[in-house]
């Protein structure tokens, strides 16, 4: 079995100019959270015992923290607004082979925060609108 390591990710997300083209910004992250969802359709029936389901619509959302620069800030900034911004995550790093997610989103959440004793940083929440694609670099 092989695990990897978190610092291998890698994240791209487009530009208010190009939404179509990622950019990397990975060297600027500290984490990324990528929850998927699926709902569950209820499809009891009367004098059934137990509760029966089927998958519903897919959903997922994005979680990106990281440190404060003005690139990043720049592009992260500029997305409000912005619809169908193409993201690649590629947990494990972009080596062929390797998985990847790919899709669309919109920026819903861009904070940028900043202690006395501590580096700048910032977080930014993404809504993925459409299907996530799961595939390979």
């Amino acid at each position: 079995m092989s695990f990897v390591h978190g610092s291998n990710s890698s994240f791209s997300l487009g530009t208010a100019g190009t939404p179509a083209t990622p950019v990397a910004i990975t060297t600027f992250l500290s984490s990324v959270g990528f929850p998927m969802e699926v709902d569950a359709a209820g499809i009891t029936t009367l004098s059934a015992t137990a509760k029966s389901y089927i998958p519903g619509l897919e959903n997922a959302t994005i979680s990106l923290e990281g440190r404060f620069h003005a690139t990043v800030h720049t592009q992260l900034a500029a997305l409000r607004r912005v619809p169908n911004v193409a993201f690649v995550y590629g947990p494990a790093g972009t080596t062929a082979g390797l998985p990847r997610y790919t899709g669309n989103c919109i920026l819903t959440n861009y904070e940028v925060s900043g202690g006395v004793d501590d580096a700048v940083g910032f977080t930014a929440e993404l809504q993925v609108t459409g299907a996530v694609t799961i595939g390979v670099f």
